[in-house]
């Protein structure tokens, strides 16, 4: 029994699989309704209602365990990797202009989340600055308690971050510019994929636990996908493989990362999720605004289309923004490849803050939490 506890994160066994009920069911509906990105978006919607009104379905609470989303996420990072042509480098020569616009964005949109929130009594200084980060979720976390944010907020600030990218991106996709982002399940490379032999599983399987682990030991910003992405493209470049995962993997990891997400509005108060959410749309509305204008600057000097460039600009998750791209089949290796610099430059400009502005990293004065000095 020790060892269920430990798997399960001390969740009961039945609250988690209810929750994986409720997002799978919430997953199909998603589909059979033509929702773009459904399996994902469905699973999310589903189980952040349950959570969010803190539905307790047979007694036990909307739970998941958020490690168990990790050992799926490779599957992406594998698949990504099929895509990285053996010409790879002259293809990023074109992209240095977009790269770097990204040094300019970044903190441009550090700031203009930052005076957007701030325009919240409810959110203070410290909590704003670190709630503006457009990347690196867990460092945000991190650092803004280490300086004394108010924990809940910058929790829910961050986390809408990545859901409400998530939403926004495929349903403006779709009405825009008339491109569906469908289940992700269809990723083979323009090369075709290979067939799933066994030595070619065990080669996929290889990238995936080696990549994550030597990316997890050389302390690589998302290591559990950019290690199994760095040696999915080694294999493939190589022609080692044509063999990508299968569409069903691609399926469960939106399953899982989908009700994970939704999982964790879990035991915030409705009131505060509320000023989170009208705080969160209209930061990451800005955002993409600003994002969008990019992409209609730069989609001719980087040879990718407008799309592909707002995509890679977003805000949102890098997993997830991968996933988008999976499924459009759009840009993946440029998509991807800006989303790692986005991370490693929101990082950078939050250190960067703590060192510049007076007092943000005195952890001695802090907020209540609800977010009032």
């Amino acid at each position: 029994m020790p060892a269920l506890s430990h798997l399960t994160a001390g969740l009961h066994p039945a609250g988690i699989a209810l929750t994986f009920a409720l997002g799978g069911a919430g997953g199909i509906l998603a589909l059979a309704a033509g929702m773009p990105l459904g399996m994902l978006f469905g699973a999310l919607l589903t189980t952040a209602l349950a959570a969010g009104f803190g539905l307790r379905p047979f007694g036990h609470p909307v739970a998941v365990p958020q490690k168990w989303r990790f050992v799926l996420v490779p599957v992406i990072g594998v698949a990504i990797g099929a895509y990285f042509p053996p010409d790879f480098l002259d293809h990023a020569a074109r992209w240095w202009p977009s790269l770097m616009a990204l040094v300019l964005f970044v903190p441009a949109a550090h700031a203009l989340s930052y005076a957007l929130y701030r325009m919240s009594d409810r959110v203070d200084p410290r909590t704003a600055f670190f709630s503006a980060m457009p990347g690196g979720f867990i460092e945000a976390l991190e650092m803004g308690e280490k300086a004394g944010a108010a924990m809940p907020m910058l929790i829910m600030l961050q986390f809408l971050r990545l859901v409400l990218c998530i939403l926004f991106i495929p349903l403006g996709f779709a009405l825009f510019y008339g491109q569906t982002v469908g289940s992700g399940a269809d990723i083979a490379p323009p090369g075709g994929g290979g067939p799933l032999t066994v030595p070619n599983v065990a080669i996929l399987f290889a990238c995936g636990a080696l990549g994550w682990w030597i990316a997890h030991r050389l302390r690589l910003p998302a290591a559990v996908l950019t290690g199994p992405l760095a040696a999915s493209a080694l294999v493939h470049a190589t022609g080692l493989t044509t063999a990508v995962p299968p569409a069903w993997a691609i399926v469960v990891t939106q399953w899982v990362m989908g009700a994970s997400l939704g999982a964790r509005f879990s035991g915030f108060p409705r009131r505060q999720i509320g000023t989170a959410l009208a705080l969160s749309v209209v930061s990451v509305m800005a955002v993409l605004t600003l994002a969008a204008l990019l992409a209609l600057a730069l989609a001719g000097v980087t040879g990718e289309p407008a799309p592909a460039v707002l995509l890679a600009f977003a805000p949102g998750g890098i997993s997830e923004m991968s996933l988008v791209a999976l499924s459009l089949q759009m840009a993946v290796v440029f998509v991807t490849l800006h989303h790692l610099a986005r991370i490693v430059l929101a990082v950078l400009v939050a250190r960067l803050g703590l060192r510049l502005l007076p007092g943000l990293a005195d952890p001695t004065t802090r907020p209540k939490e609800n977010g009032r000095q």
